[in-house]
């Protein structure tokens, strides 16, 4: 029963009832979900058809929860190798060819051993094929084109680009937060 609840996540909003992140996802555990609930730091906006037990009570799942508390965001996103992929739309900035993250490499630029630095705007996304083709070289000497200069988002851009990329799972009962300024559809 343990590992069917580990598939119960919650997604986390902030007290404004958006997710907290989109890059990763803001999910807890059931457990610490439960955790919060008890200690009165959440609402419970959305359960799960699931039930946990104690020999004291029984309570439904919490699929989705707020918290009581608005927390201010950083005002710029941490410079991690996830967070230039997501920029990068998972990318290949030389070649334009899209991969899974584990297939992609990041490249300097400018080359460290030319001063430059590792930093948004002399990091890009790479495949390993142009990568390595460009190696230590300018990008002009190695005779390929960079697609987008590369520039330090802002936390909303990496929340638009990662609305592009959702996990693998998603819950029906998220859906309405984590698209709440999509266009509505008419039928």
């Amino acid at each position: 029963m343990s590992t069917a609840l580990e598939n119960c996540p919650a997604l986390v909003l902030n007290a404004d009832f958006r997710p907290l992140t989109y890059f990763p996802l803001s999910l807890w555990s059931w457990q610490d979900a439960v955790k919060a609930v008890f200690l009165d730091r959440v609402n419970v906006v959305s359960e799960y058809d699931r039930f946990i037990h104690s020999p004291k009570w029984d309570m439904k799942l919490p699929s989705v929860i707020s918290l009581k508390e608005y927390v201010q965001l950083s005002r710029r996103p941490a410079f991690t190798r996830f967070n230039v992929f997501l920029r990068d739309k998972f990318s290949c900035q030389y070649c334009g060819t899209r991969f899974p993250t584990q297939e992609l490499t990041f490249d300097h630029v400018i080359p460290r051993s030319r001063g430059g630095l590792t930093e948004w705007t002399n990091v890009v996304a790479a495949c390993s094929a142009c990568n390595l083709r460009k190696g230590n070289k300018l990008v002009r000497e190695a005779g390929i084109n960079i697609l987008r200069k590369p520039v330090q988002p802002s936390n909303h851009l990496l929340q638009e680009a990662g609305r592009a990329f959702p996990p693998n799972y998603l819950h029906e009962s998220w859906r309405d937060f984590l698209y709440w300024n999509s266009e509505l559809e008419a039928s």
